[in-house]
């Protein structure tokens, strides 16, 4: 049996309308690292290659989902994971959630029919209960990885579709490379023509992650297969929030 230690790893500060409000994080650590075996295997049995997700089967293996967050809730990661042990847990674990999350109000057109979909806190990460928001904002997009936006889903149509496999630390580079390219080169979610680029809301809401040190198109040419001039005109396509489901 695991020897299970109490780790106070720190404070974090946190601005919740305007106020600075103070967050005692303490994490139980194991003494060893989550298996995303499981979670694997709900994505290749309910997840099609195009992202779409049979809830109804996830709900039929809903115990399986359960084990899993638990198990990732026993296995918090520590200061002596590599960032790709870290940003595969946490972004398992936030794609993890939010299909339970809709599994738990299934049938639903939208995530956004579900109250406090991302604030409400109640996700355990060892002893500390988080929300979809604070796992995005607060950790994933504070590792500088601007790749991790088509790595999480958010259960929508216009979302970078849900990979159906996990991520995990020795394939993060090529998967983080796979589901990049695959957004940005998928013309339901972007589009370029005529000098002219019709971009995904992600790009407009999150600019500041992609332009530390490239222009936004820059960035984007980057994984584009036909690029485009860095001086096109840019427009913002509509946003469709309908459920991803394969149904």
């Amino acid at each position: 049996m695991n020897v299970i230690l109490h780790l106070l790893l720190g404070v974090f500060l946190l601005s919740c309308n305007g106020k600075k409000e103070k967050m005692e994080v303490h994490y139980q650590i194991s003494t060893s690292k989550p298996d995303h075996a499981i979670w694997n295997t709900l994505l290749k049995n309910h997840v099609d290659e195009n992202g779409n997700v049979n809830y109804t089967d996830f709900k039929q293996n809903g115990a399986r989902l359960d084990n899993y967050l638990s198990h990732l809730a026993q296995h918090p990661p520590s200061q002596t994971w590599s960032k790709e042990d870290s940003l595969a847990y946490y972004i398992n674990l936030y794609n993890a959630a939010t299909v339970k999350l809709i599994v738990d109000h299934y049938p639903v057109a939208s995530i956004k029919d579900i109250p406090n979909r991302w604030g409400k806190k109640w996700i355990n990460v060892g002893n500390t209960i988080l929300s979809l928001d604070y796992i995005e904002h607060k950790i994933l997009r504070k590792m500088n990885e601007p790749r991790i936006h088509f790595a999480i889903n958010c259960a929508s149509y216009s979302c970078p579709k849900l990979l159906n496999e996990a991520f995990v630390a020795e394939n993060m580079e090529q998967q983080l490379t796979k589901v990049t390219s695959d957004f940005v080169n998928d013309s339901t979610k972007n589009r370029f023509e005529n000098g002219e680029a019709q971009l995904s809301k992600i790009f407009k809401w999150y600019r500041s992650d992609f332009t530390e040190d490239l222009s936004l198109l820059g960035y984007i040419n980057q994984y584009l297969k036909n690029s485009i001039g860095n001086d096109a005109d840019v427009e913002y396509l509509d946003y469709d929030w309908s459920l991803n489901d394969a149904k």
